[in-house]
């Protein structure tokens, strides 16, 4: 007799996955904050470790 709940318990979460709002159409990507200036890049070449003796 345990199948009949294990049947709607699947059944509810299966269901449930689905209830958020995923119509597809979204506002376009994501926007920074107003205060975020980026990531510092830097854009000088790696320095060569001298070969070991």
């Amino acid at each position: 007799m345990i199948r009949v709940p294990m049947i709607a318990l699947l059944l509810f979460a299966s269901l449930a996955g689905c209830a958020d709002n995923s119509s597809g159409h979204r506002k376009g990507p994501p926007q920074d904050p107003a205060d975020y200036h980026g990531v510092p890049t830097d854009t000088r070449p790696p320095s060569m470790v001298p070969a070991a003796p």
